[in-house]
């Protein structure tokens, strides 16, 4: 099927640069537009839409406001046409994501709740865009994102096991993951050379939120950076650019310095991380 099928939908040709890879079967589109729950009456947010299926399908469901950010212009202008771009429904910013400020965008839209963020991202600016909503306030709610399966792996991945790693470990400290589908590479055009899948994100109760995702970031980095090393070992140069000596920093954490960053719990990391916000 090609977007020239579906009334409305823009027929351009992907670009490689821009990672794009578009979905346009409806039962898709619509089952990845309630993955993370009904978005009838909601602020919802879709980086990359490109041709528009997914925004269709948000716009069908009985989304409020859908605020498409895209960065290819054939996309935008299209997009800028439709007749809920006229009637405010859907908001198109022709920008680059990572340059976006969501949280001005969404108060502009008149949020009255979080908004959701639901997006087939493209695959080149996924991993950072979703760090950087991990460190969002309250203005941001469920995310229904999809990645390359590995990634999406990692996202949800629990200690000791093969993905288990940084991602993991940020996500983790903002939210509560979980894969809701995955998708083969010809469910797209171009197909990828990998599988998809769609992870959701829920978020962590504000009393279960960790508060120095930042902090979690610089440890998590430093931990996984060197992983086949032991904590003491891995943690050196990090920990004397803070002042402190890598052995008994993790020990007055309860970390056994010779344990490997793949063992390591959610908790064990924040106590890390938190640590140093006290310094």
């Amino acid at each position: 099927m090609t977007a020239g099928d579906r009334p409305g939908l823009t027929d351009a040709p992907a670009r490689k640069a821009l990672g794009q890879h578009f979905l346009f079967d409806p039962s898709i589109l619509h089952r990845a537009a309630l993955a993370a729950g009904p978005v009838a009456g909601r602020v919802v947010i879709e980086v990359g839409p490109g041709p528009g299926g997914l925004t269709r399908a948000l716009l069908d469901e009985g989304a409020g406001t859908v605020i498409a950010v895209e960065a290819d212009p054939r996309f935008a202008e299209a997009l800028a046409l439709w007749p809920e771009a006229k009637d405010g429904r859907l908001i198109v910013l022709r920008k680059d994501a990572r340059k976006v400020n969501f949280e001005k965008l969404v108060q502009e839209a008149g949020a009255t709740q979080p908004a959701m963020i639901i997006a087939n991202l493209p695959y080149n600016v996924g991993t950072p865009l979703l760090v950087g909503w991990l460190k969002a306030g309250d203005w941001r709610g469920e995310m229904a994102l999809m990645f390359q399966k590995e990634v999406a792996e990692r996202i949800c991945a629990a200690p000791g096991t093969d993905h288990y790693g940084r991602l993991a470990v940020l996500v983790q400290s903002a939210t509560r993951p979980h894969i809701s589908f995955t998708l083969p590479p010809g469910a797209f055009h171009p197909p990828p050379k990998v599988n998809s899948a769609v992870a959701v994100l829920e978020p962590l109760p504000a009393a279960e939120r960790f508060a120095h995702i930042d902090l979690l970031e610089q440890v998590t980095g430093a931990a996984f950076g060197q992983r086949r090393k032991m904590m003491r070992a891995a943690l050196k140069p990090f920990a004397k650019k803070h002042g402190l000596k890598a052995t008994d920093w993790l020990t007055s954490v309860g970390i056994d310095p010779t344990a490997r960053a793949e063992t390591l719990t959610q908790d064990d990391f924040r106590r890390l991380a938190a640590s140093l916000a006290k310094t």
